[in-house]
């Protein structure tokens, strides 16, 4: 009798592998991703690398801000048959002119391009031919490059052509335009604006902006309307902050709610071109300002407000009542009559800032328990006749989440041990404090457990007993970024007991510490957050600028497999410069810093609801973007990003 033969069945048929996944699945998955999650998924497998140029074809938001692409790197991840193409984020340190028919989609609604400095006026005029639709447009260092020219007529192209735009930043120098065109073109800006910021522009060029023209057969009597009559969000940085820019500003932009200003004068400006009492009583003149920003800058010259005291404040107070946040700096002749007149008079300030107050003392804060004031950030740099009482009187303020007293340098151990009682607390800069091991104990027991960032760059007394103080039986898991610049007292045995935490630092500041060495880079390259994990090191920065133990040893630790996530780099080219310069041919989307310069990357709208991968052992993300298997044992060029998806 003849048997028939069962039919062959898969032995294990709940292993099966990603091609059984059903593609729609797959790609619904991954397009909650953002791009470089994406982009280290499709390095893993060839069915997540055909589904990534699939979603690629329709993805609505681009975001690459942590790396500087090539054109070649760009042409297969910004395929042109995206017409669904919305948000595009992206770092153009590498990028020209000949990337901008890759960039500019006439989808757009928002752009943010930085550092363009090798681009022309021709990526304004483009963006104004092409992009009908935009509303948020981020551009900064624009034509910055020698050799790269920019003119009035690619502005006019850009404001009459973005007929929809609402939000407008220009991060670089305008007041290379014309000034006779200028206010002129800018009239035919859209008349949805409401945010405006601008990286440099002179006060004259200002005032002409914002004031009416008035034709010949016009009366100067009656008011004309603005040339930007519904900002409600204005950004500047000036060469001076006068009474005639302020009065301009307060009659015409009657929809104000945010004002910042901020001037570095190369030298004491005369009485025309300052501020006084009479422009600050000039200030929120139609009462719907809820944010001011008055800032006088030291970067180039110890200037200050000379010619406003507590009588401008006390005038100002009477009208921003209902401020919400205020930051002042360089007044160097208001008292704590001033100062106190701000806090009793503004009921709903919820954050205060103040820089360079030379006159204010503890009194300010006293009796700050008796207000109704429920602040949530508070900042008084270089305000250095504070002492511990005030920040012990702050402290009441139980929702303080952002806390900077750096620079105050009477402030020590006491000040912590009221900043311990604090729940909330997500940010703590104690730079330049009069702080010990002992005062961080005393935050180890309490605020240390939701702080998110902490500097304690050049508390000068601090030892490796502060990283145990820290974190010894008390890890914070919620730490991210962490300062010890400039502690001369900390060695490698501190950086031993940072890496046995545990503790999850992305950004990790360690320069001019003469003595950590080489050990330190070895302890973080082998630092494991999770026991599963190897090279486990969360770190996406890490400063060692002038370190004076660091030589060509730990540079074998910065290759990969080591510090998978590193994006900043900041070291002394001077230990070797041919390893130095190699290192970063290896790793050409890491940023070296080899000039001392101040690491980390701009403040991106990080608004999106999507998913943000941590990476796992290696970067495959870094990976793809090589399109090649790396090895420690040797540092070679990045190959050609052009064929990455054929």
């Amino acid at each position: 009798m003849a048997t028939s033969s069962a039919p062959t069945r898969n032995p294990n048929p709940v292993n099966l592998g990603l091609d059984h996944l059903p593609t729609a699945l797959i790609a619904t998955i991954m397009t909650k991703l953002d791009v470089p999650s994406i982009l280290s998924l499709a390095s893993t497998c060839k069915t997540f690398r055909s589904c990534a140029v699939h979603i690629l074809s329709f993805l609505p938001n681009f975001h690459l801000p942590d790396v500087a692409p090539s054109m070649d790197l760009l042409r297969p991840l910004l395929p042109p048959n995206n017409q669904y193409l919305k948000s595009v984020k992206v770092d153009c340190t590498r990028l020209d002119d000949s990337s901008l028919d890759l960039l500019i989609r006439p989808s757009l609604h928002e752009l943010y391009l930085r550092n363009c400095a090798d681009f022309s006026g021709k990526l304004l005029s483009q963006l104004g031919n092409s992009c009908k639709d935009l509303r948020f447009l981020y551009l900064s260092s624009v034509a910055e490059k020698r050799g790269r020219s920019i003119d009035v007529l690619h502005l006019e192209e850009l404001l009459s052509g973005c007929t929809h735009l609402e939000t407008l930043i220009l991060m670089f120098d305008v007041s290379i335009f014309l000034r006779h065109n200028f206010a002129r073109v800018w009239s035919l800006a859209s008349s949805r604006l409401i945010a405006l910021e601008i990286g440099y522009i002179s006060s004259v060029m200002v005032t002409e902006l914002l004031s009416p023209a008035v034709g010949p057969h016009q009366s100067s009597i009656h008011p004309q309307p603005s040339t930007l009559p519904n900002i409600q969000k204005l950004c500047l940085s000036v060469d001076y902050i006068t009474d005639t820019m302020i009065s301009t500003i307060s009659k015409y932009l009657t929809s104000l709610t945010h004002l910042d200003l901020r001037d570095s004068p190369i030298m004491e400006p005369r009485m025309a071109f300052d501020l006084t009492n009479n422009g600050l009583q000039q200030i929120n003149a139609h009462g719907k300002l809820k944010h001011l920003c008055l800032v006088r800058s030291q970067e180039i010259a110890p200037a200050y407000f000379k010619r406003v005291n507590d009588l401008g404040i006390l005038l100002m107070a009477d009208k921003c009542s209902d401020m919400e946040s205020i930051c002042l700096g360089g007044f160097c002749q208001v008292t704590d009559t001033g100062y106190k007149t701000i806090l009793h008079s503004c009921s709903k300030l919820y954050k205060l800032r103040v820089f360079h107050g030379t006159h204010l003392t503890d009194l300010v804060f006293h009796d700050i328990v008796a207000t109704s004031l429920s602040l949530t950030h508070v900042s008084l740099r270089w305000c250095k006749l504070l002492t511990n009482l005030a920040v012990a009187s702050l402290a009441s303020n139980g929702d303080l989440s952002t806390l900077d007293l750096r620079d105050c340098r009477n402030l020590g151990d006491e000040a912590l041990r009221a900043i311990n009682t604090l729940p909330k607390l997500k940010t703590l800069l104690m730079n330049g404090c009069d702080i010990s091991d002992v005062g961080l104990s005393y935050l180890g027991k309490g605020s240390m457990k939701s702080l998110v960032s902490l500097s304690v760059r050049g508390c000068k007394r601090l030892t490796d007993k502060c990283i145990s103080a820290l974190f010894d039986g008390n890890s914070n898991q919620e730490l991210r970024e962490l300062d010890l610049s400039n502690l001369p007292n900390l060695s490698d045995a501190g950086v031993l007991l940072l890496a046995k935490s545990r503790v999850p630092i992305s950004e990790l500041r360690m320069r001019q510490c003469p003595l950590i060495g080489d050990t330190s880079v070895m302890a973080l390259a082998s630092m494991r957050v999770d026991e599963n994990v190897w090279c486990g090191s969360t770190l996406r920065l890490l400063d060692i600028f002038n370190c004076g133990g660091i030589t060509q040893l730990s540079f074998r630790w910065l290759k990969k497999p080591y510090f998978p996530r590193l994006r900043w780099l900041g070291v002394t080219r001077s230990v070797n410069r041919d390893v130095v310069d190699a290192l970063a041919r290896s790793r050409p989307y890491m940023h070296v810093a080899t000039r001392g310069e101040e690491l980390g990357t701009d403040q991106w709208d990080d608004s999106d609801d999507m998913y943000l991968q941590d990476y796992e052992e290696d970067d495959e993300f870094e990976e793809w973007l090589l399109g090649e298997d790396t090895s420690d044992d040797e540092m070679e060029d990045a190959v050609d990003m052009a064929d990455l998806f054929e």
